[in-house]
């Protein structure tokens, strides 16, 4: 990243983490009680696709801070 972000925007990225955080929570929560294969299809989606944007918000962060956030 070129330049650091100012701090309103890194708050933002912060409420984003927790947003996606809370999603995924709920899709994964809802996938074990759809019985809709289709639904249950978009939910497990949706789980897999909020993992990946919860780790690219924390690669964002932990940039931002000079750090690096490992599993």
């Amino acid at each position: 990243m070129p330049k650091r972000l100012g701090i309103h925007e890194t708050l933002e990225l912060h409420e984003l983490l927790t947003f996606k955080n809370t999603c995924l929570t709920k899709s994964a929560a809802m996938s074990n009680l759809a019985s809709d294969a289709a639904l249950k299809d978009i939910l497990v989606q949706d789980v897999s696709q909020s993992e990946q944007d919860i780790q690219t918000l924390q690669n964002l962060i932990s940039q931002q801070q000079g750090e690096t956030i490992h599993e």
